[in-house]
């Protein structure tokens, strides 16, 4: 073989080792299981995430309410602290007696009895 020929056939051989080294098909470095356990991760931990967010806010609204019962016991103590006073006034004796006189009434000491 002449040398021209030679090294025609030397190009055509390296050509083929370049040409077959650039195609190289690599295969995935994660597997179809592993994939399956990444998705299924992926989708408890949003679950998770959606179930402590839900989970607060219904807390949050539990807490608003609780407040707002405080509030409204707080109000009627201080209307049931305000009735008290009034009772406390109006059932004084001077003001019993001066509504006894007024309607009619007179103190009959032979009608009254002592208690010890």
């Amino acid at each position: 073989m002449s040398s021209i020929a030679k090294k025609v056939q030397e190009q055509q051989y390296e050509d083929q080792q370049q040409t077959q080294q650039t195609v190289v098909i690599r295969k995935a470095k994660i597997s179809i299981g592993e994939v399956f356990l990444l998705c299924a991760l992926a989708i408890m931990v949003s679950f998770m995430g959606v179930k402590i967010v839900s989970n607060q806010a219904a807390i949050y609204e539990t807490n608003k309410e609780i407040q707002l019962v405080e509030t409204s016991i707080e109000e009627q103590g201080k209307v049931n602290d305000d009735l008290k006073v009034q009772v406390a006034e109006l059932s004084t004796y001077e003001r019993i007696w001066k509504k006894a006189a007024a309607l009619g009434f007179k103190l009959n000491e032979n009608n009254v009895k002592g208690v010890q």
